[in-house]
């Protein structure tokens, strides 16, 4: 009999024995009835939570066996058409996973390698008195690659790479002045401008040995050790907003110290490049100031070219430290000498020269950066024997253009007293015609201007202007003024 039909059964009962209950307790039909719906409410809800139970155990017992397939199904390596689809997802998640990690050592083993490239491109026309107006257009690319050298215990090496390729020899035809108005030509020595020129500039490795224990990310002081065919100006004599023709000035007094540069004391060959050898400790116990000390010696002339030598007649010694003035503005200065012992007298003949520089870069505000380099002979005739090159750069910033840049410099050549005395009747080539056949009694004096301005991304154009003054020290040497234009494309 079930549960309702007890209920019914002593419901009737309860209503037929109404009367004599009345009689005894005397309850009322409303009563009864109350009491009727409140019991089988409570069976009702005892029924409820017996079907809850049995369910929850059916539930529990279908959760067992779903995890006991995932179980059987995980232990399998490969993915079957008839096993649970979570199964199937986690499969997939561990091999897409699986591919990410194989991915990322490949990353990792490429992740060292650093490209660069790019091409500059120049037009310049003389303007003033000078008997060459004519205009000169030249062209010039760059191709860097650096990847990683392998490790010796905790030292990193790096290998380093420079393709240069360029056509047309740009303008170089100021009379008798000591520098170039055009620092980006690059065409080889005696080759016709029809043909481009294309050279394996640079190619040297480095170790970086970490000092004190520990790896190169956590030592405080490292050695540097560089050695190949490279330019002895990436190393020495660097400057923040003074050191790049392709992007600020393009005068070569105001690219690199104009005694080493200009005044032919760094010996490198044709194309500015030599084989040597560099050493450098670094101190970084105080970051981000910082202080270096390096060392350098290079061939030169036919050593240069890997003919003839080996004795490495360039050395050169540079102590530099980043600081932070000017309310914790960044500025590097420099201090270096140098010695060549088969560099060329303003007369053409052999001879060792001496000399010191001081190199600085300071910026004073967040949009302007100021420069300065001073070089003095000590030993040696050169046609000039001091120099002093200032200016700087402004970046755009004030005016709405924050990635252009104003530049402006000046520059003084001081010439030497023994090329001054012998510049009137100095006859090298013993033709009877002087050489110069003026007196060198004057200061070659030089600025330019030049506003960089970003077209595209990646793209710059940068008008430029130069005045020279006393091209040669000559005082009566008509002043050339050269207007240009750079285009650059960097990568």
């Amino acid at each position: 009999m079930s549960r309702r039909l007890i209920l019914s059964t002593a419901a009737v009962a309860m209503l037929a024995a109404a009367p004599a209950a009345r009689a005894a307790a005397d309850p009322t039909a409303s009563e009864l009835l109350q009491e009727v719906k409140r019991l089988s409410q409570r069976i009702e809800e005892l029924e409820r939570k017996r079907t809850a139970q049995t369910d929850t155990e059916a539930r529990l017992k279908a959760l067992e066996e779903d995890k006991a397939n995932l179980d059987k199904s995980m232990a399998a390596p490969t993915i079957s058409a008839d096993e649970p689809e979570i199964a199937a997802r986690l499969k997939a998640v561990e091999t897409e996973s699986l591919g990410y990690r194989q991915g990322k050592k490949v990353t990792d083993a490429l992740g060292g390698i650093k490209l660069g490239a790019g091409m500059t491109v120049v037009g310049q026309n003389m303007l003033g008195q000078q008997l060459d107006k004519e205009g000169q257009l030249n062209w010039r690319g760059d191709l860097t690659l650096t990847i990683p050298g392998g490790s010796v215990g905790t030292a990193k090496g790096t290998i380093f790479t420079h393709v240069r390729m360029g056509q047309g020899r740009g303008l170089q035809a100021i009379t008798n002045s000591y520098s170039a108005p055009n620092a980006t030509a690059f065409q080889r020595p005696g080759a016709d401008s029809a043909d481009a020129a294309i050279a394996l500039a640079e190619a040297w490795y480095q170790l970086d040995v970490p000092l004190g224990g520990g790896d190169l990310k956590t030592a405080k002081s490292h050695v540097e050790i560089t050695a190949g065919k490279m330019d002895p100006f990436a190393f020495f004599d660097q400057n923040a907003v003074a050191n790049d023709e392709t992007r600020f000035f393009l005068n070569q007094a105001f690219v690199h110290n104009p005694l080493l540069d200009a005044g032919g004391d760094v010996g490198v060959d044709a194309l500015g490049f030599s084989p040597g050898l560099r050493l450098a400790y670094v101190n970084e116990e105080s970051k981000p100031l910082t202080w270096r000390l390096s060392g350098g010696v290079f061939e030169t002339g036919q050593g240069a070219a890997f003919q003839n030598s080996t004795d490495f007649p360039f050395r050169i010694l540079q102590a530099e430290t980043a600081q932070r003035f000017f309310g914790g503005l960044e500025g590097n200065y420099r201090v270096y000498g140098w010695q060549n012992t088969r560099a060329a007298n303003y007369n053409g003949r052999t001879a060792a020269h001496v000399g010191i520089g001081v190199n600085i870069d300071q910026k004073v505000d967040d949009y302007l950066t100021l420069f300065g380099r001073y070089g003095y002979q000590i030993k040696g005739s050169p046609r000039f024997d001091q120099s002093l090159t200032l200016g700087g750069e402004l970046g755009g910033s004030p005016w709405g253009r924050g990635v252009d840049g104003l530049g402006l410099a000046f520059g003084l050549s001081h010439t030497s007293a023994k090329f001054r005395r012998a510049s009137a009747s100095l006859d090298v080539n013993a033709d009877g015609v002087p050489d110069f056949g003026y007196r060198a009694q004057a200061f070659e004096q030089i600025a330019e201007l030049y506003y960089r301005y970003r077209v595209i991304p990646r793209f710059d154009l940068t008008p430029d202007f130069q005045v020279i003054r006393h091209p040669g020290g000559d005082p009566t040497g008509a002043t050339a003024m050269v207007l240009g234009m750079r285009g650059q494309l960097t990568y």
